[in-house]
C-alpha cells in the first residue's frame, strides 16, 4: 500500500510498530528519545510487527493486520500531543530492515490524566519516509489543535 502523507486528507501507510513506553508526564523529543533507547535496549528484543498507520481528522488508527500484538488501536486527535523522528537519528536494523528511520508519537493515556505513552515506529516502505509521516501528523493533526 502506498502512503500519501502530504497530499490527501486521510493518508495511510504501513510502518513497523516497535513498541510503546509509558513516560509519566514526559513529552517532546525527550519522550521519543527515551522510548527509542528503552526499546532498543530490550533483551530479548521487543516483538515488532507491520501495522497500517492511518491519520485522519479523528486521530491516528493503528491496525495490526496479522494480529500479532493487537487488532486495532485508535488515538483521538485530542490525545496525540507530539510526533517526531528519533532525535539521535538511530536506525531500526532488525526484521530485515537495513536502516529504517525511527519515529514516535506521544499520546495521553487518558483525557483527564497527565500520564503519557510514546508509541515507536520505523519506516517500512522506503518511498514513504518517516519524515513525511511526522510532518503530516505534526503540521496537520497536532497543528490543527493549536489554531
Amino acid at each position: 500500500m502506498t502512503c500519501v502523507c502530504v497530499c490527501f486528507p486521510s493518508p495511510a501507510c504501513n510502518v513497523w510498530f516497535l513498541g510503546s513506553v509509558e513516560l509519566e508526564s514526559l513529552t517532546g523529543y525527550q519522550a521519543v528519545q527515551k522510548a527509542a533507547s528503552l526499546i532498543l535496549a530490550m533483551d530479548p528484543p521487543s516483538t515488532s510487527t507491520v501495522v497500517h498507520f492511518k491519520v485522519s481528522a479523528q486521530g491516528i488508527t493503528l491496525t495490526d493486520n496479522q494480529r500479532k500484538l493487537f487488532f486495532r488501536r485508535h488515538y483521538t486527535v485530542n490525545t496525540v500531543i507530539f510526533c517526531a523522528l528519533d532525535p539521535q537519528e538511530r536506525k531500526w536494523t532488525r526484521d530485515g530492515c537495513s536502516s529504517a528511520k525511527m519515529f514516535g508519537f506521544v499520546a495521553r493515556k487518558s483525557m483527564n490524566g497527565m500520564e503519557n505513552v510514546c508509541h515507536l515506529f520505523a519506516e517500512h516502505d522506503p518511498e514513504q519516509p518517516a519524515s513525511a509521516i511526522v510532518n503530516f501528523v505534526s503540521k496537520v493533526m497536532i497543528g490543527s489543535l493549536k489554531k
